[in-house]
């Protein structure tokens, strides 16, 4: 079973040290892993930062999986021996190492990608994520002193992250544009959705930004937002409160802005009413 956390970039500031401050962090367990996508464009390689905050050494592996995006945004696994041709050659062409680490307490550990594109490459964007997976203590087995109640069974959770390794070869583009917004009623939470669509020979990638008039802040603002090569169309969904949902009703701003780091220009934009 996997456990994915929300950022924690504040705790990871001792760790990137000379890197850029913009990176950011994803955790799950007492691991932290910056950045959490990787956009290499040529040859030149780079490298992911890892660090156990936790107070007893970790052990790690580190592998590379395939996956595609779904219409409502989800990631489908996909296995090797189902991989289509740009998804094989993507898994060729990527390398890495070390495979597996221990991590001592607040010790940063690097993992160093490259590149080993083949010859003639057709322009295009290539993608797998990179799974980094908690190994277990082994523990020895302990006999049931009460057999009488039966089989005693103790379950390990198995934490992991996973970000993306991008790869991008020719002068790409792409284009979005956002629509169908609306306010929906769930039956134990609401929810705000739109439709996101792309077109172009690469992903996207971005934070989204709700913002009506008279609100000082906006209403909805989530990092994180892409729509891969995989799909043209996704629909992007929120859970809300009633209190927020009653407050994104009405005239509004939608934008779906590039990351900082990528110099935070406007992708899309759609002025609405939301219903």
């Amino acid at each position: 079973m996997r456990k994915f956390a929300n950022n924690r970039a504040l705790a990871l500031v001792a760790l990137i040290g000379s890197h850029a401050s913009s990176l950011h962090a994803q955790g799950a367990g007492d691991l932290l892993v910056a950045p959490t996508r990787v956009v290499l464009d040529g040859a030149r390689g780079t490298e992911v930062i890892l660090n156990n905050i936790g107070a007893a050494p970790a052990t790690y592996r580190i592998s590379l999986e395939l996956r595609r995006m779904r219409p409502d945004g989800s990631l489908e696994e996909i296995e090797p021996s189902a991989a289509n041709a740009v998804e094989a050659t993507t898994l060729g062409m990527i390398s890495y190492a070390p495979r597996r680490v221990t991590l001592p307490p607040n010790q940063p550990q690097s993992i160093r990608i490259g590149i080993r594109a083949p010859q003639s490459l057709p322009d295009g964007e290539y993608r797998a994520h990179m799974l980094f997976r908690a190994i277990p203590d082994s523990k020895p087995a302990v006999a049931n002193e009460s057999p009488k109640e039966g089989v005693s069974i103790a379950l390990t959770p198995i934490y992991g992250v996973t970000i993306p390794i991008i790869v991008r070869q020719g002068n790409l583009s792409a284009k979005a544009a956002i629509s169908d917004a609306r306010v929906e009623k769930g039956a134990e939470r609401d929810s705000f959705s739109f439709a996101l669509s792309r077109t172009g020979t690469r992903s996207t990638y971005g934070r989204i930004r709700v913002i009506r008039a008279g609100f000082e802040k906006p209403l909805i603002d989530a990092r994180g937002i892409a729509v891969y090569a995989d799909i043209s169309d996704r629909r992007v969904v929120f859970p809300v409160d009633a209190e927020l949902a009653a407050k994104l009703k009405g005239p509004a701003t939608i934008q779906y802005l590039e990351d900082i780091d990528a110099g935070g220009g406007v992708i899309a934009e759609l002025q609405t009413v939301i219903r």
